[in-house]
């Protein structure tokens, strides 16, 4: 699928929610479609990226991409198929960051089992590209986690570093002293769903 059309004012930060994983440890049940609170996860994520200021979204989906395609409700998201999605997020990363549109200033990169992750932290870490960050990082009590927001100088390394599982590891790894790491925990919880326990406790699935 080729790139839209160019984007344009500076805070035209796009969204990559990543959502191509086949939820292995959660039986083969992709966790795009798991339900959670009436909605399947991959909405969570999408809503949460536009109402925290992202303009464009674009969903990366990988198992089951066609259920997910007719059963999600994703309104004005692009979705384009990652056909790569069994070798790991990092193949996800790159076909996302391939998918954005010429001059995209910075993307936020969203992980689809994080429904805690709402608009809030979205806006903070928009809030802390606008300020002039080029590698912004929700930081939970000062660690670092999710999202991540990651400025276009950078967006070929970061192609280059997504392997496997790392997603965007490498590129962070590599630039640890030049992230700001914005503080989301009285916003945001960064727990993933990962395991049939993870969606007990959730009140998921």
């Amino acid at each position: 699928m080729q790139n839209a059309g160019p984007v344009r004012g500076e805070d035209a930060v796009a969204a990559l929610v990543l959502a191509a994983g086949g939820g292995r440890r959660l039986g083969g049940r992709p966790k795009a479609l798991v339900p959670y609170r009436r909605r399947p996860l991959v909405e969570h994520a999408a809503a949460a990226a536009r109402a925290g200021g992202c303009r464009e979204v674009t969903v990366v989906v990988g198992a089951a991409r066609d259920r997910v395609r007719s059963l999600a409700h994703l309104p004005g998201c692009r979705l384009v198929a990652n056909p790569d999605w069994e070798s790991g997020m990092g193949s996800s990363l790159r076909v996302g960051l391939a998918a954005l549109a010429p001059g995209t200033p910075a993307v936020l990169v969203m992980l689809v089992d994080t429904p805690g992750v709402g608009a809030a932290a979205v806006a903070r870490l928009l809030a802390a590209h606008r300020a002039g960050a080029e590698l912004a990082a929700a930081a939970y009590g000062g660690r670092r986690g999710h999202p991540v927001l990651i400025g276009s100088r950078y967006f070929a390394e970061a192609v280059a570093g997504a392997s496997g599982d790392a997603g965007a590891r490498a590129l962070l790894g590599a630039h640890a002293s030049d992230i700001a790491l914005v503080e989301c925990a009285d916003v945001a919880t960064p727990d993933d769903l990962d395991t049939p326990a993870d969606l007990a406790r959730w009140g998921a699935g």
